[in-house]
Order: structure tokens, then C-alpha cells, then sequence
């Protein structure tokens, strides 16, 4: 393929971005780089890291993303990462006192919504690994109590308790989307727990299956998850900006969060820890926990096989809404997509098998991909619900590659201005 060039209209609102300062800031690039200064992209091709400073400030211009941090993984090493905008407006709204702006730094902790759930299932096949957790006994099995005897649980587990299918469920189908549960509970008319599926059989996205699978672990190792995985993950990695639980050495440098017109919706103050998506992180720190997962680091070959391995086959047009029910996905079968444990699969790409964990949230859109052969990642984290509009161009342009699926993920423009108006 040809190498990566700008159109003139593009070329235009690059130089506009890159006088534009106060509205698109960026860190000084430091010694990470690689010697000469380029990315290595999945179809042969590079681009230099000015090219790629450009790209991202005309995506962040172009769209209003309030704030951006983007890191890149060539050949199992980080090569590139910089961040844009703003972490918070000096309008009074949010964290910052009145005055200039925050900008958005490489080490400001952002809320990294549902990427959280792939980092908690590296956590618990660690446990397994370790001989210390069963993927395969029965949730039931698990706790010494029936579910509804436990407080959180005693009105929302009030009917699947009697469910005669609920002894089916085991943590691989929890962790892999197919325990049969809605995303929440608290989608449900009354909101009680469900089973809408036989367990095991379908692919139904459920954070309500994930915090439930972090309620069995932590009763049996008797410790609150963010401490476990502070201990076994984020400490051994030197993962400093990273937490499941706010900690007042981040107030310094945290990301508010901005809603499609740049108004300020939250600070970032993400507690109880929640499996299902109450990480904050940066960029560079999840790029690391990349790179440690291509190294062995985290896993054994053997058991990183075994969680990227498709535990259910896709074929839905859409993960969420009217077209999660078809199943005639034209992008699920042309790239194989499937789910492992904790992470989207493709199997199937023009440049090999990749893993994908992305990450919605009010003010919060994330993304996290990786291809396993040339072991090169990306990471996108943003502070505003604009972000998305700006992920598929950077995937194109800094990965060079367009085999995700993008309409299954709910990442067309269309797509993401319905969400909105669904909220």
C-alpha cells in the first residue's frame, strides 16, 4: 500500500492545528522514539512522529475533542505517545480553579471506562495460573452462600437464584460475555438479574457479569480487588497513574470529563473499585501493560493462548441495540470476531490474529488494540465523548490498518451522534 499522505484540505487544517495552541497542546516528544524517528505500520509502510502529530491535532481540532492521549507499540515496545488538549477547562466548572486551561499530559490519569474489564481478566488468569481460581466450577459453586444471601446481592440476585439454569454459570462465560446476563441489572424492569440466554451459548456483553465475577473473588481471597490487582499488576509494572480507585497523589493531574459540545460533566473520582470499568490510567501506562502481555510478563504463553483463544463466535452487526439480535454481521465474518476472556478477538485480518478492549463512559472513550504477529498496539484515551469520531482515522493513519469492526463497536459517525440522543 502507498504510504500515508495528507489531502490539502487535511494539510490546511493541520497548520491550523499546530498554530492553534491553546486549543491543541501537546508534550515535547522525549527519548522513546525510535532513532529515526518513525512508525512502523501494519502494511509495510511508516510514518514519521511529526506526521503523526499532525494527524492527531487536525483529528483533535477537526472534532472538539476536549482531550487526548495516544500511544504507540512497534514490535513490542513503545515508540511513540503524546497528548493533546485539555485535562481541564479553567472556567470554575470543574477541577481546575479559574484561570488557564490544564492541558492534557502524557501523565494525567484518565478514566479508561470499560478497558478495565480486559485488565481484570489478565487478573484473574493470573489466579488461574496460579492454581488459585477455577475458570470452570460453578459461580454457585464458588461461594459458600447462596447469592441473595450476600447484602449487594439480596434484591438483584432475588429471582436468578431459582433460575435452574443460574448452576450453569461459570466464570469463563462470565468473563467472556456469555453468562446469558444484560449489560446491568439495572436495565431490567424491576432491576433483578436475569438469565436471557442458555449460559454459555451466546455472546451478550454484561459488566453486571464482571462486577459479579470481582464479588466471587474477592469474597474468597478475602481482599478488595483494587488492592489485589495494585499488588499483582500495576506495582510489579511500574504502572504509577494507574488505580481502580481515586487516590489523592492523582488530584494533581486527572482528567475532567466533556460532553459532545465541550461542557464539563464530571471530575474523575472513580470509586468503589469496579471491575466492569472504574480503572483510571494513561496511555503510556497501558501501552506498558501491553508490552508486558506480548513479553510473558504478565502470562505464560500457554495461558495468554488460552485467554485470547474464541471462547464464542460473533455474528451480530452491532455489540449493542436492534443489531446485536441479527446475525448476518458482514464485518464479524470477514474478520473472524469473536470473544476471549476479558477481550474482543479478530481472527481472521489481513495482518494477522489482533485483541481489542474498548471503553464508553460519560465524558470517556477508549480504545486499546493490538496485533499479535508484528506485537504492535495502539492506545487512545479520551476525555470527551468526541473522541470516538477521531479513532478510526488514527487507527488508519498511525497503525495503517482499517481490519476492525467498526460498525459492530458502534463507531460510525451516525452511530456515536445515536448514542447520544439514546443517553
Amino acid at each position: 500500500m502507498r504510504p500515508y499522505r495528507l489531502r490539502p484540505v487535511d494539510a490546511l487544517l493541520v497548520l491550523i492545528a499546530c498554530l492553534t495552541a491553546v486549543t491543541v497542546q501537546a508534550q515535547p516528544l522525549k527519548s522513546h522514539l525510535r532513532a529515526d524517528g518513525m512508525l512502523s505500520r501494519l502494511d509495510g509502510s511508516t510514518i514519521s512522529s511529526q506526521t503523526a502529530d499532525s494527524i492527531v491535532r487536525q483529528q483533535v481540532l477537526q472534532h472538539r475533542i476536549a482531550g487526548l492521549q495516544v500511544a504507540v507499540v512497534n514490535d513490542g515496545r513503545l515508540v511513540w505517545s503524546e497528548a493533546y488538549g485539555v485535562r481541564a477547562r479553567g472556567d470554575g466548572a470543574g477541577s481546575a480553579p479559574a484561570g488557564p486551561d490544564l492541558p492534557m499530559q502524557r501523565s494525567t490519569t484518565t478514566w479508561a471506562a470499560s478497558i478495565t474489564k480486559a485488565v481484570f481478566g489478565i487478573y484473574v488468569m493470573q489466579l488461574v495460573e496460579q492454581g488459585r481460581f477455577d475458570l470452570d466450577l460453578p459461580i454457585v459453586r464458588q461461594l459458600p452462600q447462596p447469592l441473595d444471601s450476600y447484602a449487594p446481592y439480596r434484591e438483584k440476585a432475588a429471582l436468578i437464584v431459582h433460575d435452574t439454569l443460574w448452576s450453569r454459570v461459570t466464570p469463563r462465560m462470565l468473563l467472556s460475555h456469555t453468562g446469558g446476563l444484560v449489560n446491568f441489572a439495572t436495565m431490567e424492569p424491576d432491576g433483578r438479574m436475569r438469565l436471557h440466554d442458555v449460559p454459555g451459548t451466546r455472546y451478550r456483553y454484561s459488566g453486571e457479569g464482571i462486577n459479579l465475577l470481582q464479588f466471587v473473588i474477592e469474597q474468597r481471597l478475602g481482599h478488595p480487588l483494587d488492592s489485589l490487582m495494585q499488588s499483582a499488576i500495576f506495582a510489579p509494572l511500574q504502572m504509577r497513574r494507574t488505580s481502580l480507585t481515586f487516590r489523592a497523589d492523582f488530584s494533581d493531574d486527572i482528567a475532567d470529563r466533556f460532553d459532545p459540545d465541550g461542557r464539563f460533566l464530571a471530575k474523575t473520582r472513580r470509586a468503589p473499585a469496579r471491575a466492569a470499568g472504574s480503572m483510571t490510567s494513561s496511555a503510556e501506562d497501558l501501552a506498558a501493560f501491553a508490552v508486558a502481555l506480548l513479553d510473558d510478563r504478565l502470562l505464560r504463553e500457554g495461558t495468554r493462548r488460552e485467554m485470547l483463544r474464541p471462547q464464542v463466535r460473533i455474528t451480530a452487526r452491532t455489540q449493542f441495540g436492534p443489531g446485536s439480535e441479527a446475525t448476518d454481521g458482514d464485518e464479524a465474518a470477514r474478520l473472524g470476531l469473536a470473544y476471549g476472556m476479558g477481550w474482543g478477538l479478530l481472527t481472521q485480518t489481513q495482518h494477522g490474529p489482533a485483541f481489542f478492549k474498548e471503553g464508553h463512559g460519560d465524558g470517556a472513550q477508549t480504545y486499546l488494540l493490538c496485533f499479535l504477529r508484528q506485537r504492535s498496539c495502539i492506545v487512545l484515551l479520551a476525555n470527551s465523548d468526541n473522541g470516538e469520531f477521531a479513532f478510526r482515522p488514527l487507527v488508519n493513519a498511525l497503525l495503517g490498518t482499517d481490519d476492525v469492526p467498526w460498525t459492530w463497536e458502534g463507531w460510525t459517525p451516525a452511530q456515536i451522534r445515536e448514542s447520544w440522543r439514546n443517553r
